[in-house]
């Protein structure tokens, strides 16, 4: 089974990328990530989840990338 073959749901992409269930819901319906429906489920093509952080990591607008987990001081 190839990575393009993959597909996980909206909370493991969440958990994988760092952002919040609904950013990857916006990503989905923005067309940024590909992703498929079921009624109200969605799923996410995980090689494009790993692409769109690929190329948020090396881009220069900070924005896009999932904030980053500071320990507690």
């Amino acid at each position: 089974m190839t990575n393009d073959s993959v597909w996980i749901t909206v909370s493991q992409a969440a958990a994988i990328s760092g952002y919040n269930q609904e950013h990857i819901r916006r990503l989905l319906r923005d067309g940024l990530i590909s992703g498929r429906k079921f009624g109200i489920v969605w799923q996410v093509k995980t090689s494009s989840l790993v692409t769109y952080l690929s190329n948020a990591e090396t881009s220069e607008d900070r924005r896009h990338g999932p904030k980053k987990q500071t320990p507690e001081n």
